[in-house]
């Protein structure tokens, strides 16, 4: 695979010199200061490609080597007129990417929310610090923060009442942290949406339901996948996370058939996903090595981490990398084949960029203010670990046959 690391920019405090000592070749990046819907203009994206080279001619190469997130605007989300609009700058987005060498570009539909979280600082057994969900604590947000319109029709009677408890029984301080945590902007924006604001957000998508939000998403994919596909761009969609309705909100991007939906709706090679064991990881009835063997050749990007799910199901939090519930073993075994195949039918890009995703805060990373998620250490390690893990799986394989080749320490463009 093509070991890379996520980088939110000249104020990330994860260094590019992080991330090129953690063992890295690729950068995971985008242009974060523009407006969503905005066309990115060449001009920028060279001067974002000329930051991550900078230090080339002195230390390993590093480059850019996935766009993400290039993010979809929320009028083409909602289906509203103005959509067409937005396209067309993806499009440019698109064809500006490909003209600066910028293959592989990742994004996602889901409405309103990134990711969503209940606590970023969720303490494991070692003591490092992990993302965490619990569904009793978003309803409290939801029931008697944000107190939504119909929320109540969304909880379990009892995790109703239990949230109202905890909610009477948490300080002012509680109630603001757990308010800012689910109230996250995307990764690598310092914006949060406003409480005050955010039922009007939601309010749009009264009339929006699964079926609609999917017919949008076709639509979309359907104008701008020939297009990836004319200038040789590989999209990958991020799986919905967590992979289950909130708010209120659809979400079609959660299992098998939704991306085998979405395939189907515009089927050229372009049209791809971005396999995040974690999104997908939350749901049991979600077969990652076997979804590794339906969509390999769709497979464009790959996010690997691992999430556990708790005593209610519902509730998760960011494992070790090689814990959880994930099988990483049988998921990397199956991507190595996927890459292993590729390599044999002639293809040039056969290695899929992968990155190592929310690793734990741990060690010096304790005393630092990073992105949720996005500390230096805690995705060194998990890093560390897949690659000994790939490695391990390509020497098994390399002595079971003579067609199988070990790979270098590191893979290079």
């Amino acid at each position: 695979m093509l070991h890379t690391m996520r980088w939110f920019g000249p104020h990330d405090p994860v260094s590019l010199s992080d991330i090129r000592q953690a063992g890295c070749t690729g950068v995971v990046t985008a242009l974060h200061q523009l407006p969503v819907g905005e066309e990115w203009p060449v001009a920028d994206i060279r001067a974002r490609q000329q930051l991550v080279e900078a230090d080339n001619a002195a230390h390993t190469s590093l480059h850019w080597a996935v766009a993400e997130s290039l993010p979809v605007h929320e009028s083409i989300k909602k289906g509203l007129p103005a959509r067409d609009t937005y396209i067309a700058n993806y499009q440019a987005s698109l064809r500006n990417l490909a003209a600066c060498g910028i293959r592989t570009v990742c994004y996602n539909f889901m409405p309103v929310l990134d990711w969503s979280r209940t606590n970023v600082r969720y303490e494991m057994p070692d003591g490092s610090r992990a993302l965490r969900f619990v569904w009793q604590d978003f309803a409290v947000f939801d029931l008697c923060i944000l107190k939504r319109t119909g929320a109540l029709a969304d909880y379990e009677p009892a995790v109703a009442e239990a949230a109202r408890q905890q909610f009477a029984a948490i300080s002012a301080a509680e109630i603001a942290d757990l308010t800012n945590t689910v109230l996250l902007g995307l990764p690598g924006s310092e914006e949060a949406f406003e409480l005050a604001s955010f039922q009007q957000l939601l309010d749009e998508y009264a009339d929006i339901d699964a079926a609609a939000l999917r017919a949008n998403l076709h639509y979309f994919i359907q104008q701008v996948a020939p297009v990836a596909q004319e200038v040789g761009v590989n999209l990958c969609i991020h799986p919905d996370d967590p992979p289950y309705p909130l708010l209120g909100l659809p979400r079609v991007m959660s299992t098998a058939n939704d991306v085998a939906a979405l395939f189907a709706a515009c089927d050229v090679p372009a049209n791809g996903l971005t396999f995040c064991t974690g999104s997908l990881g939350v749901r049991a009835d979600n077969d990652l090595p076997a979804m590794v063997r339906q969509f390999g050749p769709r497979i464009h990007f790959i996010h690997l981490r691992a999430t556990k799910r708790e005593e209610n199901p519902r509730n998760f939090h960011e494992a070790d990398h090689l814990a959880g519930d994930v099988d990483m073993y049988a998921v990397v075994s199956e991507l190595v084949l996927e890459e292993q195949r590729r390599a044999e039918q002639g293809a040039l890009d056969s290695a899929i960029p992968m990155r190592p995703d929310h690793g734990h805060q741990m060690l010096d990373d304790l005393k630092k203010e990073t992105y949720p998620g996005y500390s230096a250490i805690g995705r060194l390690r998990g890093l560390a670990e897949l690659r000994g893990l790939e490695y391990g799986i390509r020497r098994s394989l390399a002595a079971a046959g003579p067609t199988i080749a070990a790979p270098a320490a590191r893979i290079t463009y």
